[in-house]
């Protein structure tokens, strides 16, 4: 089919009544056009726009706690017009289209369900995520457990960035656990306190304790990954926990300034 220009664009968009995938792309391309869009649109770039992607993103991620279906729609319909975005900006630049991005992507994921569509053996959730990330080692090109720790966005909050580095140094055999041949236990909790520790020394010393700081925090996201907790998820659980406390406390007391930090963090409300 020939593309439409952006004066049939224009006059023919605002008259569907449902728009598809397609309709996206055409309506983004009439925005980013230099004579006839819009002055905003026109000037973004992949770096001015990067961080709206994950603004979005937190956003599905509020609508899906809130278990509501239509802020659910709408966001990621905003998720899905930064995606769209960026595709436009390249298609600009002649280095791929929309089909691409879909075709790629569904090559990949036939690629790493060998399960699903060829002949290989995985019955149960760990046999899938261990064929997951043997496929995807091999086919990122990546010749060390080191890559694979490299492979992992710089970009990711802290958080979660150092949980899923621990969770691959642990899938390459390197963990807090008994040790085979002597017994010693490499026991977190006594890592985590040794941390705490080193906090404390620097503390007292009034040297700069960054350092130290940051290691506890990477032991306490990998102490929530022993257990099956997501670290982001605690420490956002926590925060909201400590606003309600907080909240709770200035309605029953005269003063606020007059609660104790020992009240804030023990109080259980009522």
């Amino acid at each position: 089919m020939e593309k439409k220009s952006v004066d049939e664009l224009i006059e023919s968009l605002p008259k569907k009544e449902r728009y598809n995938m397609d309709d996206l792309v055409d309506l983004v391309t009439v925005l980013r056009d230099q004579e006839k869009g819009c002055p905003w649109d026109k000037e973004q770039t992949h770096s001015s726009i990067k961080k709206d992607l994950l603004e979005e993103v937190y956003e599905v991620m509020e609508a899906i706690d809130f278990d509501s279906p239509e802020m659910m729609r709408e966001e990621l319909g905003d998720v899905l017009l930064q995606v769209i975005f960026h595709v436009v900006l390249e298609d600009e630049k002649d280095h791929f289209v929309l089909e691409d991005v879909i075709t790629e992507l569904c090559q990949k994921l036939i690629i790493r369900h060998p399960h699903v569509f060829g002949d290989v053996q995985a019955d149960t959730v760990d046999k899938v995520l261990s064929n997951w990330d043997s496929i995807k080692k091999d086919t990122k090109g990546q010749e060390s457990f080191t890559d694979t720790l490299k492979s992992v966005p710089k970009n990711f909050p802290a958080l979660m960035r150092s949980q899923k580095l621990g969770k691959r140094a642990a899938r390459a055999g390197v963990d807090f656990e008994k040790s085979e041949e002597d017994g010693t236990e490499l026991d977190l909790y006594a890592a985590i306190e040794s941390a705490l520790n080193r906090v404390k020394l620097a503390d007292q010393k009034e040297e700069d304790a960054s350092g130290e700081i940051g290691e506890l925090l990477f032991l306490c996201s990998n102490l929530a990954r022993r257990l099956d907790c997501d670290a982001e998820e605690c420490l956002a659980d926590s925060c909201n926990s400590f606003v309600k406390r907080f909240e709770d406390l200035e309605k029953h007391s005269a003063d606020i300034a007059e609660v104790s930090a020992e009240e804030l963090y023990s109080y259980k409300g009522n």
